[in-house]
This record gives C-alpha cells, structure tokens and sequence, in this order.
C-alpha cells in the first residue's frame, strides 16, 4: 500500500517550496485530489492551503491555458 508521500519523507507542505508543490496540479493547474496523489487527508488540507498562499503571493499560476 503506498502511503503519504509527507508523512514518508518527514516534511510538512510549505508554500515557501512552490517547486515541489506543483506536482500535486493538473496539467490546467488544478489540485489533484487526495486519490490520485496519494496524499493522506491531513496532508492533503495542508496541501492545499500551501497551494493557495503560493497562489496568492503569485508564485504558482490560477490556471493554466494552453496554446
């Protein structure tokens, strides 16, 4: 069984490392849900709320258009 990838590597979500967060969106920038990334429920509400700081500060993008 896989298990929380925050929980294994020790480490708490931060908006600060905006680089790692952009693993947990979609291609269009949506978050992934808790399913897909394997990310436990705990994990996963921190997760979010450090991906919408780093949105408002303007380090991750809303959405994502493709050309």
């Amino acid at each position: 069984m896989a298990s929380c990838y925050f929980c294994t590597q020790n480490v708490e979500p931060s908006y600060k490392e905006y680089e790692a967060l952009k693993k947990f969106l979609s291609y269009r920038g949506k978050i992934v849900s808790s399913e897909k990334s394997r990310v436990c429920a705990l994990h996963q509400r921190k997760l979010a709320r450090a991906i919408k700081q780093a949105r408002q500060m303007a380090l991750l993008p809303y959405v994502v258009y493709e050309e």
